[in-house]
């Protein structure tokens, strides 16, 4: 389903456009843009927002993007362009402290598995961020070199250095991406137009929001929860589920107290 494209759709998606073509030009941007694990090293305040305009990848870019361009501007020429961005913001964020809320709760799980007592917090803090990366993915090897000292100091066995590998993940992980806030204008298009049917690109039927929307969120938890992705590797899906979450409750507010969409300028 395409829309007629409204000027904040247009606006967000030449910003997502100039961030993935920057970050190519600038690759500093993707640590100091992408939202690392609030504990880290690599946090920075601006993240929770800034991480909604970077991608991966030309598909990432391509399929966020069009469906902002589909479900957004629909949105976007109902409510007008102030209470649009906003609920944009607030889903892309709401996904971001969900997904923060699930790495917390799986990096101190790991952190409390460790049987070592003694380690001292800076300690563990340098192994935790140590340098593990081959610019591509997270490696054993390279975690094991560069904390070897720290290792042999409090006597690492097999088990503990392979949940202290994971926990490094964890803190060092990153996530990029507008599917947050994407996922929160599929709830609210389903609120609005529940019966639209989308033909979508790998749907060989249209399907009616109503029924698609669900399906798809439940999906995403299902993965989240079970840790099989059905739509490929790499993906936040409680952040996915979250954005999706954070809609929904706006959506129930602004119907249950029939919000006034006059208070929100064009």
């Amino acid at each position: 389903m395409m829309n007629n494209m409204t000027d904040t759709v247009k606006q967000l998606l030449i910003i997502n456009v100039l961030f993935f073509i920057g970050s190519y030009f600038v690759p500093q941007a993707n640590e100091l843009l992408s939202l690392h694990y609030f504990e880290s090293d690599g946090f920075k305040f601006w993240q929770p927002i800034t991480h909604m305009f970077m991608h991966g990848s030309l598909m990432h870019i391509f399929f966020n993007m069009f469906a902002l361009v589909s479900f957004g501007s629909a949105l976007e020429h109902f409510w007008g362009a102030k209470k649009f961005l906003f609920f944009y913001l607030s889903c892309g964020i709401g996904a971001a402290l969900i997904q923060s809320g699930i790495n917390y709760y799986e990096f101190h799980s790991l952190i409390n598995e460790i049987s070592i007592t003694s380690i001292s917090e800076a300690d563990m803090r340098l192994m935790l961020n140590a340098d593990m990366s081959d610019g591509i993915s997270f490696r054993s090897d390279l975690l094991f070199e560069a904390t070897k000292p720290l290792l042999e100091k409090y006597n690492f066995d097999t088990d503990n250095f392979t949940i202290l590998f994971q926990a490094a993940c964890e803190n060092q992980g990153i996530m990029v991406g507008a599917s947050g806030a994407i996922y929160g204008l599929l709830v609210a298009f389903a609120f609005m137009f529940p019966n639209a049917e989308l033909a979508l690109l790998f749907i060989p039927v249209p399907i009616k929001a109503k029924y698609f929307v669900p399906v798809i969120v439940l999906l995403d938890l299902f993965s989240g929860v079970t840790g099989y992705s059905i739509f490929g590797g790499g993906i936040a899906h409680f952040a996915h589920v979250g954005g999706a979450l954070f809609g929904f409750i706006m959506m129930w507010y602004w119907k249950k107290n029939q919000f006034d969409k006059n208070r929100w300028d064009r």
